[in-house]
């Protein structure tokens, strides 16, 4: 089948909780949003990479690094909403799928965002894919923080939930086989438009997982599954971790 066009957005703002400023942290000399923007363009399938924001001090740190970046509404509850209106500012068409590149994943290994996208050219189920994701197996130790994303599938591979829970949960024994869900998404764009036109739902808001929207909609979520790691930056902390893969990833 025909590959559709796929624009990659990476969402970054400067307000945060845990990070304030973290798309701006530095890491081996450059911005964080540097690295990301990097590794993403890296990714063969992409014929575009922007970042979408709504500060101007990202904007002018992108712009002098010649990434190029759109402003967007400050008032967005979810990154998902931002690369909504940025995809829309960049002229999207229905054929497109957006990418949805986390800003805070400067470890991205750019094939990655090639099994996040396969779905939707898979001659059999790609005219029918509307939102695809990623997940990897994760060490049971690591199920019980809330802070690591669990999700379970269908027997045909679409998401059954996500939860901060550790889920599937073994009543009668130890259950060890859990999927961590690694927060890259694509969306067919009219797919994007559905999402943000939607309330927030009832799980959503329970979880403060946004990916539970499409499932409590009937919205069906594509998980490709990798072998593949990430690190993503939530607190100043991991900010010594990332480095240290990086400067792993270009020795020789």
């Amino acid at each position: 089948m025909t590959r559709p066009p796929m624009l990659g957005i990476i969402p970054a703002r400067f307000a945060s909780s845990r990070f304030p400023g973290k798309p701006l942290a530095m890491i081996l000399g450059r911005p964080m949003l540097a690295h990301v923007f990097e590794r993403a363009s890296l990714c063969p399938e992409l014929s575009r990479v922007v970042l979408a924001t709504d500060d101007g001090r990202i904007r002018d740190a992108a712009e002098g690094l010649g990434i190029p970046v759109v402003m967007t509404s400050a008032e967005h509850a979810s990154g998902t909403d931002r690369v909504l209106e940025a995809a829309e500012i960049l002229g999207a068409s229905d054929e497109h799928v957006i990418v949805n590149i986390q800003g805070d994943e400067p470890a991205l290994e750019p094939a990655m965002l090639s099994e996040l996208v396969a779905p939707f050219t898979d001659p059999e189920r790609g005219p029918a894919t509307r939102v695809a994701t990623l997940a990897t197996a994760m060490p049971p130790d690591q199920a019980k923080s809330p802070d690591r994303v669990k999700v379970v599938l269908a027997q045909d591979g679409n998401a059954l939930y996500f939860s901060r829970a550790g889920i599937p949960f073994g009543r009668d024994a130890e259950h060890r086989d859990y999927l961590l869900h690694i927060g890259l998404y694509a969306f067919r764009l009219e797919a994007l438009r559905r999402f943000a036109a939607l309330p927030r739902g009832r799980l959503e808001a329970l979880e403060e997982l946004e990916q539970l929207r499409f499932l409590e909609n009937g919205i069906p979520v594509r998980v490709s599954l990798t072998a593949r790691k990430s690190q993503g930056v939530d607190r100043p902390e991991d900010i010594d971790t990332v480095t240290k893969m990086l400067m792993e990833s270009k020795r020789p």
